[in-house]
């Protein structure tokens, strides 16, 4: 076994080691290259160097991100209350803002955690429209109401690219200008080896899943590379809102828009707005922000040493999460990306693959760059601005009386009592999309629900009524129907129950 005399050389070790990972790593990816062709190849030529760069940071970061104790709250006027925002109300000509602003969304999920093919945002949430239709619409309606240009833009992958494409066809005719760009494809680098699990540029058979789209963070790069970024900054756009395609309470707010495109006291124009809520206990791995070296900066679960998580998941300490709607100014991302000054932390995320292999893929976050931005500030918003459908008990949600509809947005009914959304929990036999349309007839009344837990094989009958706390669970075996125009208040059911014709 080899002793190191000193410090030193470990550490010139150490380099060595890093230098000849990364040498191999080049030489990997200039085969990979090899097999490509055409414009692909252009393409993957640029996805590699954004990787190269990533894959050298991740080789030179030695345990968390953070030091725990340089963590401070961040100041008072750094956060401010959404109220406060609104207070200094709507300048006469809201158009002149809004043909500034160019609407982003984050759009390369498939809809596989809803047992769905394709992308998610194909899924129709209600009345059978999807996420992209109610996208649509929502742009549609601001265009129209203030006579405005503000184009949609959407952020694919190589998932979703495709299926996406084939479905814009159908917005022609709409009052929206839409453009997509793609996100980068990384590739699964060897957990053991670090190096591509690829053979060749392939996506089918057995390089089906070897790459990866890396992460919400790879939208400065790409979208640059893109050349669209150039184009929107030449038609005169300066600010992006950027949210997550499956956030339905991620609608454009004219108070935050008003806000970013007027000068602050000092002159300066604000560079980047995060839209932070209150946490709740559902939200207690949602990533928060800090003051770190005098900036603000946004710490995700990932970076916490892990002797100090329990204490980065309390209520008490941050208060607040990230809802990653956020404000960016287009000439702010083109600057940090010239100077290549554009710094966020890597995700380090383990998968297996199929075959049993472990891989790692390196990613970044979008909110991560909060902290290379000048004047970047949060807004504490309303917790109606951060209504993500994830799975089928969000999907239940948004689907019933509890909201309804108007130009694409979804309002919280004025019907029901307090603003707080009711706790939904099925079962696994909801899981897909297909299965929990089956066993609704007809989604129930919620109006007055606080809490439903459904476990096992439950059915709803057509006009059934939910209230306070609700709890249907069928044993295993066991099947249980719920008779249309049931009202459950304050219930227990379980066992057997089964309603037959005769």
């Amino acid at each position: 076994c080899y002793r190191f005399e000193s410090a030193q050389q470990m550490a010139q070790f150490q380099e060595v080691m890093r230098q000849q990972l990364e040498t191999s790593m080049h030489t990997e990816l200039e085969k990979l290259l090899d097999t490509a062709t055409g414009a692909d190849k252009e393409v993957s030529k640029k996805d590699f160097e954004g990787f190269k760069k990533l894959f050298h940071r991740f080789l030179q970061v030695k345990g968390p991100s953070v030091e725990w104790s340089k963590i401070h709250r961040p100041p008072e006027d750094s956060i401010q209350p959404y109220e406060k925002i609104v207070a200094r109300g709507l300048p006469d000509s809201v158009a002149e803002s809004l043909n500034k602003l160019v609407v982003v969304k984050l759009n390369g999920g498939l809809g596989t955690s809803m047992g769905c093919k394709g992308p998610k945002s194909l899924i129709s949430v209600r009345n059978e429209n999807t996420f992209l239709d109610l996208t649509v619409q929502q742009i549609e309606h601001l265009n129209k109401t203030y006579n405005t240009d503000v184009p949609l833009v959407l952020m694919n992958s190589f998932n979703t690219d495709e299926d996406t494409k084939k479905i814009l066809q159908k917005y022609t005719h709409h009052r929206v200008k839409i453009h997509t760009f793609n996100q980068s494809r990384y590739p699964r680098i060897n957990k053991e080896s670090l190096l591509p699990v690829a053979t060749d540029m392939g996506m089918t058979g057995q390089n089906a899943d070897v790459w990866y789209p890396p992460g919400h963070g790879d939208i400065y790069a790409s979208f640059y590379n893109s050349g669209l970024l150039d184009q929107l900054i030449a038609e005169g756009k300066e600010y992006i809102f950027v949210s997550n395609i499956d956030n339905l309470g991620a609608t454009v707010d004219l108070h935050i828009l008003h806000h970013l495109v007027s000068r602050v006291p000092n002159g300066k124009r604000c560079e980047f707005i995060m839209e932070v809520t209150d946490k709740t206990r559902a939200d207690v791995k949602g990533g928060t922000l800090i003051q770190y070296d005098g900036k603000l900066r946004l710490l995700e679960i990932a970076q916490v040493p892990k002797a100090h998580v329990d204490e980065f998941k309390s209520v008490t300490k941050f208060k607040i999460f990230n809802t990653n709607n956020l404000w960016i100014s287009l000439g702010a991302i083109k600057r940090l990306q010239e100077q290549n000054a554009m710094d966020m932390e890597i995700i380090v995320n383990p998968k297996t693959l199929d075959g049993g292999q472990n891989v790692i893929q390196l990613e970044t976050a979008v909110g991560a760059a909060i902290k290379s931005f000048d004047n970047a500030m949060g807004i504490n918003v309303p917790r109606s601005r951060f209504l993500p459908v994830k799975t089928v008990s969000d999907l239940l949600l948004v689907m019933s009386n509890l909201y309804s509809l108007e130009a694409g947005s979804l309002t919280m009914s004025q019907k029901r009592e307090f603003p707080t959304t009711p706790h939904i929990k099925l079962g696994s036999s909801f899981n897909k999309v297909q299965e929990y349309q089956n066993r609704f007839e007809s989604i129930p009344d919620m109006l007055e629900l606080d809490h439903l837990t459904v476990s096992g094989d439950v059915t709803f009958g057509k006009q059934v009524s939910l209230k306070g706390t609700v709890i249907i669970i069928a044993n295993h075996g066991d099947r249980i129907d719920i008779p249309a125009g049931t009202i459950l208040e304050n219930k227990i059911v379980s066992g057997n129950l089964r309603i037959l014709d005769h």
